[in-house]
């Protein structure tokens, strides 16, 4: 007698797969998926370089922000000294042209006896006149200088076709040799002590700093333009930095010619009075 076979255990059924059921929809991930592959390579290597180049530029920018705003909050406080300076300067000349006057008042109305007072007076005057400390008006020339508009050649120097201290200079003392009597420099007078200089873009004459064009007036007689128009020196300087250089260079002849006083300090370091005998 064979015994018994075991009844298997019951187990849940497994259905089969049914290969005609549809496929689930497709997830939004899934299709951006999809579409990232289809895209071309060379298309992803260009726009990778693309975003690559964009953060250098931003990069670039950013950094250079900081460094157009350090410049100009250091040059701020620079200019800002320079306009005060130059402010109390011109408070300064106005304030000695105001004492001048009240000491020639003074004397004016000094005691003495009338005629050696006159004589003092007029005597003193004309040293003012001499010196440049009096404003004088009366026939004359104003000479204008400009720099050049000739463009620079390759190789050349751009000061050459700037107008310089030594051309104001040169056009300064042709002025006194033809004649003249005063002269003046963009309002600054010009007396035994001025001294013209290069200072960067500008040139200093006594104690200001000018800029152009400079326009050099003088008082002096008629015909004070011919006369210097034939000085050797003069022909030199027109040929050297007008016909080379382009330095622009006019005249103006006019009946009246209106020269400020001088109002800088007059202090002598080395030379002295000598002592007089009494009249």
């Amino acid at each position: 007698m064979m015994p018994p076979v075991p009844e298997p255990s019951p187990q849940a059924a497994t259905p089969a797969p049914d290969a005609a059921a549809p496929r689930p929809p497709a997830t939004p991930a899934g299709r951006l998926a999809a579409r990232l592959r289809a895209i071309p390579t060379w298309q992803v290597t260009l726009g990778v370089a693309l975003l690559a180049l964009g953060f250098l530029i931003a990069a670039q920018l950013a950094s250079e922000g900081p460094r157009i705003r350090y410049t100009s909050q250091e040059r701020t406080p620079l200019v800002e000294t320079a306009r005060s300076l130059q402010g109390e300067q011109d408070a300064l000349k106005a304030r000695i042209l105001e004492l001048r006057a009240a000491i020639q008042d003074l004397e004016a109305t000094g005691e003495g006896g009338a005629a050696v007072t006159r004589q003092l007076n007029d005597r003193l005057e004309q040293a003012r006149v001499d010196a440049g400390l009096v404003a004088l008006t009366g026939p004359g020339i104003v000479i204008r200088l400009e720099d050049s508009t000739v463009t620079v050649p390759a190789g050349g120097n751009a000061r050459d076709y700037l107008v310089s201290g030594q051309d104001v200079l040169t056009v300064v003392e042709e002025l006194w040799l033809a004649g003249a009597e005063a002269i003046a420099v963009n309002g600054e007078r010009v007396t035994v002590a001025t001294a013209v200089v290069d200072i960067g873009g500008s040139v200093l004459v006594n104690s200001a700093y000018l800029a152009p064009p400079y326009e050099v007036s003088a008082i002096g007689p008629d015909g004070m333009f011919t006369t210097m128009s034939t000085s050797p020196g003069f022909v030199d300087f027109v040929h050297a930095r007008a016909e080379t250089f382009g330095i622009r260079l006019s005249y103006a002849i006019s009946e009246s010619v209106d020269l400020p006083a001088y109002a800088g300090s007059v202090n002598l370091r080395y030379g002295h009075p000598t002592e007089s005998e009494a009249p």
